[in-house]
């Protein structure tokens, strides 16, 4: 009878786990290989049609599509796909389009491509007399190395559905048998990560909803059953205009949909919703989505979570973020049932949906095309195709017979065990040296004014001397190379030799157009993070792991599963060679140890302050062999600075004090008349800037060509706080073809003489030059030098 029972209450609790659903937030639109890419830039460049371009993004959605309903979702995303960028298909979904660009617009009032690609990259004009547009300026999404458009708003923006996309992809989906759920940017999260001008952004959030409104009753009135709501800015501090706000919207929302079938998901990501999370639970929607894996991520706060939602609603839907979308691991299957279970146990299986954390963007493809990583390694990795399957193993997990479920349990966690067993993993020597750092090795010998003065005796340079960022243009050639010698078809000499060359064109390149500090061009790199991934030992590399930075930019993130060390020189032969050519100084170029961090995927077994440091102590090494071999401008570049800031301002200074101290230890050692270069980008670093001072780098440079100026006078030279090192603002825009003329360099270059002392200013562009053409860059660098000979003659006059 006991067993009779016992069977009888699984076989129900079985019944009852059928219920669960899997939901999926967004699949990688780049395609498994990179398709969207190909298509885009050969758009651009007037090889493909629209109708070839088009033709190309729904391939590729309905490819995405049919994956993910073979694999079992039962909530399957639409308009999560874009030709560029998610924002700035929001910005054009509601018409927010900056007057600059309105001209461009055919008479229809929907925006189209021509509009939509200006906004994301500017236009030059194809003579003097062509109107030349600036792009909207570029963000990081939240804390990743996405970037997204910023959306500009004034007392003139008017709001009106001016976009078709997100209804026509809805329909598509329709046409090929599978009702998708349309998803969609948040009001309160487009309008906080926008800019504005002389308007409080939140007084545009009534005029706003109604067309939120009018956008939502559409996919309604077409059948959706759900509509996605992204809202990640609820993991922020809100103010109470904002809650507010964002209360009258889903009140309002609520009430137009009433005796429509269509519901509501609002789906958070990116951490918890701390003290948010009491009004949130009674928001009037349908399914809440939460991080489980950067938020709720142990059981207690899992199961305080549903008490609340029990408390505030009988029928709220928990979508159950247990799958890290944001990193490449193997899912712990154990951890995330124990999560599922408790959400169950709380609200029943029919109010619980399993999920991954966030949209699977910030995945790489598949693993299938990898055949050379090592199979210890493999075994322990999952991106977006095989996260489908871990999402499809949890729900079997909980909803079959015991035998099935141990099966599947037991294989996941002996994967587990030994990877984390792996020696790579345990290096007694790396680990000995981290636990051995002291205060001391965090700080450079000397003052800055110390250094200064140093480094003006030694290197004698102009005033408002000039340089680039780094790398220069990588043609066709190069990348065809480059693709030669992986794959066996050159030899080492025959490559060595080719980069030879390149490096003596780019030395000479520089010299011609009068720089004073050159670069080697980095012509041997494929990327500033990768290229050190594939020469530090402890990270890996894929072959087609690649994810979207920005348009048509893709990265490799390495992979950092092991104790990180320097087996060999990583840039000394390169750098060493060019400045064998010249008199002038060539800077020593490498990524600094917060970027390599931020802009890989990272191992989840130790803390990221211990990997920063084995880095920082890895660049250390090639910093003093740099130095002992006459290279005396070292730049270490930390764009990913910013990003690794913590989403919630209370977490901001235990992140900001140890990356910090991994950058200067970086550096730690050099002498005082070593001039220590930075390099930082496409952030808001107003909230960071004492810790860029506490960094004590002797030159930085910024972007700050897209915002005029502005990011200098409010954030690095305001009343508050001036910059006191060296600093070099970005003068013309290296994500854009526009080559802005010497004037318009003179005009960036006369603001911020007007904030900075000219005794500290540097003139460079906002980025590397590596994706740019040299058509483009020769005049845009020509232009730059004049401006800055302008200006020192207007200094001395």
């Amino acid at each position: 009878e006991l067993k009779l029972a016992t069977e009888s209450s699984h076989i129900f609790k079985l019944q009852e786990m059928a219920q669960l659903l899997i939901n999926n937030l967004g699949f990688p639109r780049i395609g498994p290989s990179r398709e969207l890419k190909l298509a885009t830039e050969r758009f651009w460049q007037g090889k493909a049609s629209t109708e070839e371009l088009v033709k190309v993004g729904s391939s590729l959605r309905q490819s995405n599509w049919t994956l993910q309903k073979e694999n079992g979702i039962d909530l399957i995303p639409s308009n999560d796909f874009s030709f560029y960028d998610q924002v700035l298909d929001t910005i054009s979904l509601f018409g927010a389009i900056p007057q600059r660009y309105q001209t461009l617009q055919a008479s229809s009032a929907t925006v189209d491509l021509t509009t939509y690609f200006a906004m994301a990259r500017g236009i030059q004009g194809s003579d003097a007399q062509s109107e030349k547009i600036t792009a909207l300026e570029m963000l990081k999404w939240f804390d990743t190395n996405y970037h997204y458009m910023v959306p500009e708003f004034d007392t003139k923006t008017q709001f009106s559905i001016s976009s078709e996309k997100i209804f026509d992809e809805f329909k598509e989906s329709l046409s090929i048998g599978i009702k998708t759920k349309p998803v969609l940017i948040g009001p309160l999260t487009f309008l906080r990560l926008g800019k504005s001008k002389s308007i409080d952004k939140l007084d545009l959030l009534p005029s706003l909803s109604v067309v939120y409104l009018q956008v939502i009753k559409r996919l309604a009135d077409l059948g959706a059953e759900w509509v996605q709501l992204d809202e990640p800015i609820l993991v922020l501090d809100m103010d109470d205009k904002e809650i507010s706000g964002l209360k009258e919207f889903y009140n309002k929302l609520r009430q137009s949909l009433q005796g429509s079938s269509t519901k509501i998901l609002l789906a958070t990501y990116f951490g918890d919703l701390g003290k948010n999370e009491d009004w949130v639970v009674q928001l009037p929607v349908d399914a809440l989505h939460v991080d489980a894996h950067r938020g709720y991520s142990d059981v207690s706060s899992v199961s305080s979570l549903c008490k609340k939602i029990v408390a505030a609603s009988a029928h709220l839907v928990l979508s159950l973020g247990v799958i890290n979308g944001r990193n490449i691991w193997k899912n712990d299957y154990s951890t995330s049932t124990f999560k599922l279970k408790t959400a169950v146990s709380l609200l029943g299986a029919d109010r619980v949906w399993i999920a991954p954390s966030c949209a699977l963007i910030h995945s790489p493809y598949s693993l299938q095309p990898e055949k050379k990583l090592p199979e210890f390694l493999k075994s322990a990795l999952s991106f977006a195709v095989e996260k489908l399957g871990e999402l499809k193993d949890l729900k079997t997990i909980l909803t079959s017979q015991v035998e099935t479920s141990d099966f599947i349990l037991k294989k996941n966690k002996s994967i587990l065990e030994g990877f984390f067993q792996h020696p790579d993993l345990n290096v007694k020597s790396v680990r000995d040296q981290v636990e051995s750092l002291r205060d001391g090795d965090f700080q450079r010998q000397s003052s800055f004014r110390e250094r200064k003065n140093i480094q003006l005796e030694k290197f004698r340079l102009p005033k408002f001397p000039t340089t680039t960022i780094g790398s220069l243009p990588q043609t066709p050639e190069i990348r065809a190379m480059r693709l030669k010698f992986r794959k066996n078809e050159i030899s080492q000499e025959v490559y060595d030799n080719f980069i030879k060359t390149k490096i003596e064109e780019g030395i000479r390149f520089q010299e011609q157009l009068d720089i004073d500090v050159l670069v080697h061009g980095e012509f041997e790199r494929n990327d500033m993070v990768e290229y050190f991934g594939e020469n530090l030992a402890g990270i890996s590399f894929t072959s087609q792991g690649w994810v979207q930075s920005f348009g048509s930019r893709y990265v490799k993130p390495p992979v950092i599963y092991g104790d990180v060390h320097r087996v060999k020189p990583m840039t000394l032969k390169e750098t060493v060679y060019a400045q064998s050519l010249t008199s002038r100084p060539v800077k020593g170029m490498l990524t600094g140890p917060i970027t390599i961090l931020q802009w890989s995927f990272v191992r989840e077994d130790q803390s990221r302050r211990d990997t920063a440091y084995q880095i920082a102590l890895a660049i250390q090494e090639e910093v003093k062999d740099l130095e002992q071999n006459g290279i005396s401008i070292i730049q270490v570049d930390e764009p990913g600075l910013r990003e690794g800031l913590p989403l919630k301002s209370n977490q901001y200074q235990q992140y900001l004090d140890w990356a910090g101290k991994a950058f200067r230890l970086s550096v730690n050692g050099v002498k005082d008349s070593t001039q220590i270069h930075t390099h930082m980008c496409y952030a808001e670093f107003s909230d960071i800037i004492q810790a860029i001072a506490k960094l004590d780098a002797d030159v930085i440079s910024i972007e700050s060509s897209r915002s005029q100026m502005k990011l200098l006078r409010s954030t690095f030279a305001n009343h508050a706080f001036t910059y006191p090192n060296e600093i070099g603002p970005g003068v013309f825009d290296i994500h854009s073809p526009r080559i802005p003329s010497q004037e318009e360099m003179i005009d960036l270059l006369e603001e911020a003489d007007r904030v900075i002392d000219s005794s500290l200013l540097w003139v460079n562009p906002d980025c590397g030059l590596k994706t740019r053409q040299w058509s483009e860059v020769s005049p845009q660098l020509s232009n730059m030098v004049a401006a800055a000979k302008h200006l020192r003659a207007k200094v001395v006059g």
